[in-house]
């Protein structure tokens, strides 16, 4: 779906007129009209105040041109699944179970893995599977490359 889209999906779902929008986030009834014609799209400042006002994320704000995964454990994320910083605000890089209230719940690979390979293994996927699948794409991922840098 289109930025356009979204937007105007957005506000009517909160029965929200464009002049009320406009309002909330400190702009003119014409540029939310320019957003819902597709002639603009909004600034990075504005995007938050849209993305706080709705409680989704800018990748969902933008018509999700980002595939999101978190940089922790790998996840898919949509935005239920997103994790918050203190302020409220989505952070985009981890899923709610590896980062809350800006805190890592995984303080290290080992317990991450050891906690991934116990809840993922199964009947088709062994547990000497699943450890050497995330022994090899965690490292990968940015939270656990940066962890390494330090």
């Amino acid at each position: 779906m289109a930025t356009k889209d979204v937007i105007l999906s957005l506000r009517t779902k909160n029965g929200l007129s464009q002049d009320e929008l406009a309002e909330k986030v400190f702009i003119t009834r014409q540029a939310v009209s320019r957003w819902e014609n597709g002639e603009t799209v909004p600034n990075p400042d504005t995007l938050k105040l849209l993305s706080a006002l709705f409680d989704v994320s800018i990748n969902t704000l933008l018509g999700a041109p980002r595939k999101l995964i978190c940089q922790c454990c790998g996840m898919p994320l949509e935005d239920s699944l997103l994790s918050r910083e203190p302020d409220g605000s989505f952070n985009e890089d981890y899923c709610k179970w590896c980062y809350a209230d800006g805190q890592f719940a995984y303080q290290d690979l080992q317990t991450l893995t050891d906690f991934l390979v116990e809840h993922m293994s199964n009947e088709n996927w062994s547990a000497e599977q699943a450890r050497a699948y995330f022994e090899a794409q965690l490292p990968q991922l940015q939270h656990w490359r940066e962890k390494k840098e330090e």
